[in-house]
């Protein structure tokens, strides 16, 4: 074939290539106009080899929330926010709502002689007792005190209001399940008749009836719902039961002493959505890293010690609190103390589906190389 040969049909290739994109352009736009779209332009970017983050590990300083929470207290009230509530907002959140992809995490204040009216939502609720003593959550009318560690249940669609009737601030930990239910657009809120509940059952009724392994029988209704029927899970008992554990074996290399919050009724999860756990580090123990599936959000409830979070430390203490996404390399470590932490996971949403992973880190002896320290400026 001759030179000019040669151009002319690159020239004519060209062209009718120049021409197959102009015309798959045109049908690209005509498909979204129809509402439709071509798989192909997006398959790789849909069907992701793992899990594509948005949200990152993420440590909010009890040191820097609790003056911010009191500083609330002062410029608004109960009256007028209903909650007040700080929420701890994951930088890669896009919604601006959850501190991981499915759970919420804020801080709570409630002063003396203060209440938030009752009501009752789609999202399933917990707190975890940060900070003072006394004050209560009013469950389907039942009056839950609340002590420092003690976790408190409001599952989806029950009532509970919050009261201040002591002499002490008192705060707590707040984990929901928001950004679920907003995913799902499963979102109902309903208000109570009144602004609070009248307490219509015995003190400690849901511990009593069903926290012991004594169900009752006969005229009182047996456990319903696909949450447990204990309201309250008290701290000197969970922090019983871990010392228990540490004297019983070694602890996990991965987890320390592991202990799950349990629905009495069914041996399960306390929350369909959310599952609660609390860990015993030993003084001197460097857990071995690994990534889950499942996100977690903890609370340091006693001691200090420092997590590697995707090759970064975070060093934290008693009253932090930090997020852990979906896919992302942990190990958690106590070096001067024993450390407990509290934590809150998604873990029951995932299990039924057949969802749930973990990946032991491969290098390094399980131990990753440390890159940079949360908070501090490179170089």
């Amino acid at each position: 074939m001759s030179r000019k040969s040669k151009a002319s049909a690159s020239a004519a290739t060209g062209s009718s290539t120049g021409g197959r994109e102009q015309n798959r352009e045109q049908y690209y736009a005509e498909l979204e106009r129809l509402q439709m779209g071509a798989l192909w332009t997006v398959y790789r970017t849909v069907l992701t080899r793992e899990p594509q983050r948005r949200e990152v590990p993420y440590l909010w300083p009890w040191e820097m929330v609790r003056p911010q929470l009191l500083r609330a207290g002062e410029m608004v009230s109960t009256d007028e926010a209903e909650r007040r509530v700080l929420m701890f907002l994951n930088p890669g959140n896009p919604a601006r709502i959850g501190a991981t992809a499915t759970l919420y995490a804020a801080a709570q204040l409630i002063l003396p002689g203060e209440s938030a009216r009752a009501h009752r939502h789609s999202p399933a609720a917990l707190r975890f007792i940060i900070e003072g003593s006394g004050a209560f959550t009013c469950v389907e009318g039942e009056k839950v005190r609340m002590s420092p560690g003690d976790l408190i249940l409001t599952p989806s669609m029950v009532w509970h209001d919050h009261g201040n009737d002591q002499d002490q601030a008192v705060m707590w930990l707040d984990g929901l399940d928001i950004p679920l239910m907003a995913s799902f657009n499963c979102m109902f809120l309903e208000e109570f008749t009144s602004e609070v509940q009248q307490e219509s059952m015995p003190p400690s009724r849901s511990e009593k009836l069903y926290g012991r392994g004594l169900f009752p029988s006969g005229s009182t209704p047996e456990p319903k719902g696909p949450y447990s029927p204990v309201w309250a899970y008290r701290w000197t008992q969970a922090r019983e039961a871990l010392e228990c554990l540490a004297k019983s074996g070694d602890p996990d290399e991965f987890d320390g002493h592991l202990i799950r919050y349990a629905n009495p009724a069914s041996g399960g999860e306390i929350l369909p959505t959310m599952g609660c756990r609390v860990q015993l580090i030993p003084k001197g123990m460097h857990c071995r890293a690994r990534r889950q599936t499942a996100s977690s959000v903890y609370h340091v409830a006693e001691g200090s010690g420092y997590s590697v979070l995707d090759g970064v430390r975070f060093d934290w203490k008693k009253g932090d609190t930090f997020a852990v996404p979906v896919w992302c390399w942990q190990e958690h470590a106590a070096e001067t103390t024993d450390a407990v932490l509290f934590s809150l996971t998604d873990h029951p949403l995932l299990a039924p589906l057949g969802l749930v992973r973990s990946q032991p880190y491969p290098e390094n002896n399980g131990f990753q190389a440390v890159r940079s320290v949360f908070g501090e400026q490179p170089g």
